[in-house]
């Protein structure tokens, strides 16, 4: 493919789908900011549950069988995530640019650069 072809958007792609996937089971009254926001918390807890107790080293090597339940534990985690932002009319790829732009003006690279200070203490 050229790389100059218009691609689609694959968070919007995920999106719609996620749509028509509460659509088709009528979830959509149970699908509110806050039981969504809640559901992406509890699935943020599990990945989290696979990474406790473990050492830096141990993290960074999983075992393939504890890998693939990490994939699937952050699949959940992206699924309610688009699902949220798409209740709350929120472009999730927009707000991650506008994020990213600010990060740049609070982390300048000459004063971040290999510290984990937050930018307050840089």
């Amino acid at each position: 493919m050229d790389d100059t072809a218009v691609r689609p958007d694959s968070l919007l792609e995920l999106r719609e789908a996620l749509r028509r996937f509460a659509a088709d089971r009528e979830w959509e009254p149970f699908h509110t900011p806050k039981n969504l926001a809640m559901a992406l918390a509890g699935e943020a807890g599990e990945v989290i549950e696979h990474f406790q107790w473990l050492t830096a080293e141990q993290s960074s090597a999983l075992p393939a069988p504890v890998h693939a339940e990490v994939a699937h534990e952050l699949a959940d985690v992206l699924l309610y995530l688009v699902r949220l932002a798409d209740v709350l009319d929120i472009d999730l790829a927009d707000a991650a640019r506008a994020k990213m732009a600010i990060n740049a003006d609070r982390y300048p690279v000459a004063r971040a650069r290999g510290s984990a200070k937050k930018y307050d203490e840089l």
